[in-house]
């Protein structure tokens, strides 16, 4: 729901300008700002960080937006647009959480996004559930770097760079997150 006002008043805004944010798709002379694989990736780190299924396309342009807006105030491109769009997109998942409250659990969530993009065994599920349930049970700060370092596939450095905080406390916060989803997984007998 934040990110759907967010989205909708950005609109509004660019509509009152006439000058409409470009969609995929359009071709009115301005290009997407994310390419497909950038969308792919915000739309996972998104997913990951427990937006919903519908939520999704609202966060992506909440994604775009904030690119377009860094461009239109004459600040200096991101080097690495995939890594700032993947950091931005775990920023607005951690928004998500603090104005839902958490109603829904990740769990139940990516165990739904999996289903309808990847089908899977029965024991795969059931794996990607009990990950998807250690991850939301992780403290914040630890989700998100779990989730930019091996969903999004982002280096140490690059996460560092992008959440500004030195690359020992990413290795850190990592460490520590692998060590509890690990235990996690041994307590519920799932490896």
């Amino acid at each position: 729901m934040l990110l759907r006002g967010r989205a909708r008043r950005a609109r509004e805004a660019h509509a009152g300008s006439g000058d409409v944010p470009p969609r995929q798709g359009d071709r009115r002379g301005e290009t997407d700002p994310l390419d497909a694989a950038q969308e792919r990736r915000v739309r996972a780190v998104l997913a990951l960080g427990g937006v919903p299924q519908a939520d999704l396309p609202d966060g992506v342009q909440q994604v775009r937006l904030r690119l377009l807006e860094r461009a239109a105030s004459g600040r200096e491109a991101p080097r690495d647009v995939s890594a700032w769009a993947a950091v931005v997109a775990s920023n607005l998942a951690m928004d998500w959480h603090r104005a839902k409250r958490r109603q829904e659990r990740l769990g139940e969530r990516l165990a739904a996004l999996r289903q309808t993009e990847h089908p899977s065994g029965e024991d795969s599920s059931v794996l990607s559930v009990a990950v998807a349930q250690g991850l939301d049970e992780l403290p914040d700060a630890q989700r998100q770097v779990v989730v930019l370092r091996f969903y999004a596939d982002l280096p140490v450095r690059s996460i560092a760079e992008q959440l500004g905080i030195p690359e020992g406390t990413v290795k850190s916060r990592l460490h520590t997150a692998v060590r509890a989803l690990r235990a996690r997984l041994h307590e519920d007998e799932v490896v």
